[in-house]
């Protein structure tokens, strides 16, 4: 009996062994995965094709290539395609250079606004965004609202609800589209969103939450 409950134990820890050596070398498998990916994505930086640099640091990004986060500095400095700039920034924000996101956030107002969108829309998180909230004009607070509606939380509703009110039609309106995107999003009733008329200056109506 002794040597059976001996023999099961020796067979256990072989089978654990087993087991944490396969996981152990999963691990490693995929680390040298992401580092064969993310070597591939730095050397299209190199290329002449400004979409496929611009793909590149945009893989770099996805992968979060804390490791060529130097390198995706120096391109950056003598890069002279918008997109592909706008690329690198999103880059280096994400493998931890937090003042890219500013660069980031300014090309809301520029023809690259759809691309800037298309980056902030990826944060895990609305907080970061808040900070540029009450700082930008009204074209900006537009686009940034449409951001927060695609991935704000229950906490962005409370920030939104003094802009839901505001002077600018826009402004407003945009508001109003991201908290009801919002609630929908987190299953919850979306607030009452009609409007009434408003005198403004010499009669003339506006309506108003």
């Amino acid at each position: 009996m002794n040597r059976l409950k001996t023999s099961l134990g020796l067979v256990l820890l072989l089978l654990l062994s087993c087991t944490a050596g396969v996981r152990a070398q999963s691990d490693e498998d995929d680390g040298n995965d992401t580092q064969r990916a993310s070597a591939e994505a730095a050397k299209q930086l190199t290329s002449r094709d400004a979409l496929v640099r611009q793909q590149g640091a945009e893989e770099l990004a996805r992968l979060i290539a804390t490791d060529q986060r130097r390198l995706l500095e120096g391109y950056r400095l003598q890069e002279k395609n918008a997109r592909v700039k706008l690329a690198l920034d999103w880059a280096l924000y994400r493998t931890g250079k937090a003042q890219a996101l500013f660069t980031i956030v300014q090309a809301l107002d520029s023809s690259r606004a759809a691309q800037a969108l298309s980056y902030l829309s990826q944060l895990e998180t609305p907080d970061p965004l808040y900070i540029f909230l009450e700082q930008m004009n009204g074209n900006m607070q537009v686009k940034l609202l449409e951001v927060l509606g695609r991935i704000g939380d229950s906490g962005t509703l409370d920030r939104l609800k003094p802009l839901t009110e505001s002077f600018d039609p826009k402004i407003a309106e945009a508001a109003r589209l991201a908290s009801t995107e919002i609630e929908q999003r987190l299953g919850q009733t979306p607030a009452d969103t009609t409007t009434r008329p408003r005198q403004v200056g010499g009669g003339e109506q506006q309506s108003t939450p």
